[in-house]
């Protein structure tokens, strides 16, 4: 599926198994390079390390502070992703200038920091899936019963949330999706897979929740047809039918409504 590397039984989102593959090669080029040039480029690179991805964390923050102010504790959630590379990559270069000075490793490290840099903005470009259709036909219910057809919703953007009552990730994002979905002028489908009724009301009234924007998908047509493997996903879909993105795993509330922000202001 796009935005997920599966390796055997595990799903990794791929924009951050590549985050942390680049910080390790960073370290590593430090390393190896303090060994070349004897210098404390091995230190320098982890300290740039950690104060890029800090600033890259804040920078994301600053950019969706009122989503963050609504459950500030998830300004942690590192998990969820949530950076903006270009001033992480500033800032880990201003550490590696301090820290370094004038020297030759310094030279090799920027260059090194520059290169991964690149490559990690190449791969995610590369990667990014193009907008494709959502299949037609598919049929879902709600809780009341009622039939729920997708196309009915075609000639406006919406988004589908994938999730089961028996997954971790999907349990703790609830709560935040049925309150953005509440109050969202874009539909917000909160699609179960392959559970019944019964499963999902105990569900929903144990935790308290609302049932107003959830779904039912018993036969889990919706994650075959988008070849969805892993739960939570969540599909933004424009105003064409159109998958404009997707978002494997647990989302944050600042990426959630940052997605429906651009489906709001780009609806085709």
């Amino acid at each position: 599926m796009d935005g997920v590397i599966q390796l055997g039984p595990l799903m990794l989102a791929s924009d951050r198994l590549f985050a942390v593959a680049a910080l390790w090669l960073f370290l590593s080029a430090g390393t190896w390079i303090g060994a070349r040039t004897e210098s404390r480029a091995a230190r320098a690179a982890w300290v740039a390390a950690l104060a890029g991805v800090l600033v890259a964390r804040l920078a994301y923050v600053a950019e969706n502070f009122t989503a963050f102010a609504v459950e500030p504790w998830t300004i942690l959630a590192f998990w969820q992703g949530g950076f903006t590379i270009w001033a992480g990559v500033a800032a880990a270069a201003v550490m590696v200038a301090l820290l370094l000075g004038r020297q030759r490793a310094t030279g090799g490290l920027l260059a090194s920091l520059a290169a991964l840099a690149l490559t990690h903005m190449g791969m995610m470009h590369w990667l990014a899936p193009p907008a494709r259709p959502l299949p037609q036909g598919i049929v879902l219910a709600q809780m009341d019963g009622q039939s729920l057809p997708l196309d009915s919703l075609r000639g406006r953007p919406f988004a589908l949330n994938l999730w089961a009552t028996w997954c971790p990730p999907c349990r703790r994002e609830m709560p935040m999706l049925i309150d953005v979905a509440s109050g969202s002028k874009v539909p917000i489908l909160l699609v179960n897979q392959r559970e019944g009724q019964a499963a999902i009301t105990a569900y929903l009234k144990r935790e308290k929740l609302s049932a107003a924007s959830i779904a039912v998908d018993p036969t889990g047509s919706l994650s075959e047809a988008t070849q969805a493997q892993a739960f939570p996903t969540t599909l933004f879909v424009d105003a064409t039918g159109r998958i404009r993105s997707i978002h494997a795993g647990e989302i944050s509330r600042a990426a959630l409504t940052a997605a429906i922000r651009d489906l709001e202001r780009n609806p085709i």
